[in-house]
Parts: structure tokens; C-alpha cells; sequence
């Protein structure tokens, strides 16, 4: 809710950013007329950036308190391939995965400065979800078994670029999270939960108690 209600505040931002652009390339005095149109113009390109950056943080979801960030289910559907069932809030979906093991990627949005002063919750985004074969000429032969849970939408991932940039912009602190490598298994369920020392994964029943003890 708190990631939706800042997609919103920022769209606000840029509809008021847009309408100081009009009134200004509107404007029917244009003395230093070039001026005001490159400074409209301007405007109109931040308020675009404000909001490609809002729908980006508007697929981001807060971090629950006491409660797992998903729970994921494994099905056979096949030797070595798996449907993948995971519930994240209220929301369900499921996809494809071939393999023994599964490994999963989380994005992490921490908020620092004055941002963390006020009370903003650290937000999350489930990536990808990675397949492995246990079998190295299996693995070599296999195709890239990797399914992408989210993307940024038209192109604008501010996480990615502040990591990239190795920059927090003084507000964020991007970090990334992940669940190495654990066996599938037909019914196995489990929940992965954030912690300070990262992510912890929880067998929910038997059949995946069993798929990890006989990992280990």
C-alpha cells in the first residue's frame, strides 16, 4: 500500500509539473520566448522521468512485518521439470522450472537519510527464479533455465541504476538478496522470510523437510 501511495504522490508531482510547463509555453507573452519554451520543455521531460520513476517503484511491494516475503510450492510435471506456485501477499502465479535445484533473487529498497527518519518501509521485488540440474553434463547441455518474476516498466529501473552507479542518491540503499541453491521436490512447500542476516527459507511440510535433509 505504502509503494502504491508513493507511485501516486509522485504521479501528482508530475501532473503539477506538466501544467507549470503549459502555462508557461501557453503563455501569450513570450518575452525571452525562447526562454520560456526551453524551460517548458524541460518540465515536461522531468515530469515523464517523475513518472516512469513512480510506476517503477509502484511494482515494488513494502516488507511485511512478521510474515514471509513468499511462499513457494513445487509440483512434478515431468522428470526434472517443476510447476512453481508462488503466493506473494494475495497475489498467486506459477511458472515452469527444469531441474533438481532452485534458486531465487530478490531486489531490496532500503530507505536512509531523512527518508528512513520519517518511517518509510523497505521495499522489495521478487527477479528471478533459477533452475540446476545436479548433473554437470546435464547442466552444460541444458539451456538457461531462468524465469523473470518482475520487470521495470519502459525501460526505467532506477534499482538497477543506482547499483549500477554504486549511488544511494542519498534517500536509497539498493541491495539485492538470495536464496542459494535448494532441491525441488514433488509437494514441497516453503517460505522465505528477510532477515537481518538475509533471506531464511522455512520447510512448510514434509515432503520439503525431506528434500532438505536429504540435501544436506
Amino acid at each position: 500500500m505504502q509503494y502504491d501511495g508513493m507511485a501516486w504522490g509522485i504521479g501528482l508531482l508530475a501532473l503539477l509539473a506538466i501544467w507549470v510547463a503549459a502555462r508557461i509555453l501557453l503563455n501569450g507573452s513570450w518575452f525571452f520566448g525562447w526562454l520560456r519554451g526551453t524551460l517548458g520543455l524541460l518540465l515536461v521531460a522531468v515530469a515523464a522521468v517523475i513518472v516512469t520513476l513512480a510506476l517503477d517503484l509502484g511494482t515494488y511491494s513494502a516488507v511485511p512485518a512478521d510474515k514471509p516475503l513468499v511462499t513457494i510450492g513445487f509440483e512434478a510435471d515431468g522428470p526434472q521439470r517443476y510447476r512453481v506456485n508462488l503466493l506473494q501477499g494475495g497475489t498467486e502465479h506459477t511458472v515452469s522450472l527444469d531441474g533438481d535445484l532452485w534458486q531465487l533473487d530478490v531486489r531490496l529498497l532500503q530507505w536512509k537519510g531523512l527518508a528512513a527518519l520519517i518511517g518509510l518501509e523497505p521495499g522489495y521485488r521478487l527477479e528471478k527464479l533459477t533452475g540446476r540440474y545436479l548433473s554437470m553434463e546435464q547442466q552444460q547441455q541444458s539451456l538457461s533455465t531462468k524465469v523473470a518474476l518482475s520487470q521495470s516498466r519502459y525501460g526505467i529501473d532506477l534499482w538497477h541504476w543506482l547499483r549500477m552507479g554504486n549511488s544511494d542518491l542519498y534517500v536509497f540503499d539498493p541491495q539485492a538478496r538470495r536464496v542459494n541453491y535448494l532441491p525441488m521436490a514433488n509437494g514441497a512447500v516453503y517460505t522465505i522470510s528477510l532477515a537481518a542476516t538475509g533471506l531464511l527459507v522455512h520447510p512448510l511440510n514434509l515432503a520439503a523437510e525431506q528434500a532438505l535433509k536429504n540435501w544436506q
